[in-house]
């Protein structure tokens, strides 16, 4: 990065709830305006979608089968192929060869090469940001207040494709009500900042944060530069 885009400042529009704006916020150039990698991006999803996956797919093989203890005719004389149990994996009901068994898919990135995906991924959706102050305007859980600050936002859709991640601390007593009000909203996913995930802030097509939210970010991971 040179010196003028290290000196250039990122700002994110701020809004009120009623979706008019309400000023910028200042973050941090390092964090929101790098050159997002793609490649370690790649790496990023790959690993969120392997540690997610359970691993439990599990076959049998013809040692765990049930039956098929007795050789089902002798060997000579029939006529008939030579079989030793009804259990061979040639037969309908045996066992399976070489099936799958559960198993752990999950890998490892350094640190730093999964702090380098989160400011890619952050610098390439930086247009899709909007900043709130928080969510204590919310006057309990109810779904239209966060619904209607969307509209407000321009944030609602008709395609059911659309998708809006919500980045607050949803312990913090300003933003109590928001998990509760927006859990059955279609297309809204809520995230804790210190979760931030690389496959969430791709999907989304708007990301909707508190101010503690993206100076908490910001915070994080401008240390590690």
């Amino acid at each position: 990065m040179s010196p003028e885009q290290e000196q250039a400042k990122i700002l994110l529009k701020k809004y009120a709830k009623d979706g008019q704006a309400a000023g910028e916020i200042e973050v941090a150039p390092e964090v929101f305006g790098i050159e997002p990698n793609t490649h370690v991006l790649h790496q990023a999803v790959r690993r969120e979608l392997a540690n997610a996956r359970a691993g439990t797919a599990n076959t049998k093989t013809r040692s765990e089968v049930r039956g098929g203890g007795k050789k089902p005719w002798k060997q000579k004389g029939t006529g008939r192929a030579r079989a030793g149990s009804i259990r061979s994996p040639l037969w309908v009901g045996g066992g399976v060869t070489f099936g799958p068994k559960p198993r752990d898919y999950s890998f490892s990135l350094p640190r730093k090469v999964r702090v380098l995906a989160l400011r890619s991924s952050l610098s390439a959706a930086q247009s899709k940001f909007r900043v709130v102050e928080d969510f204590s305007f919310l006057s309990g859980p109810k779904a239209r207040e966060v619904a209607s600050l969307l509209k407000g936002l321009g944030l609602q859709s008709k395609k059911d494709s659309f998708k809006v991640l919500i980045l607050a601390d949803t312990k913090a007593p300003e933003n109590q009500h928001l998990k509760l009000a927006a859990r059955n909203i279609a297309g809204v996913k809520l995230c804790l900042p210190h979760n931030l995930s690389v496959r969430d802030l791709i999907d989304a097509d708007a990301v909707l944060a508190s101010v503690g939210a993206v100076q908490e970010i910001n915070e994080r991971y401008a240390a590690y530069v």
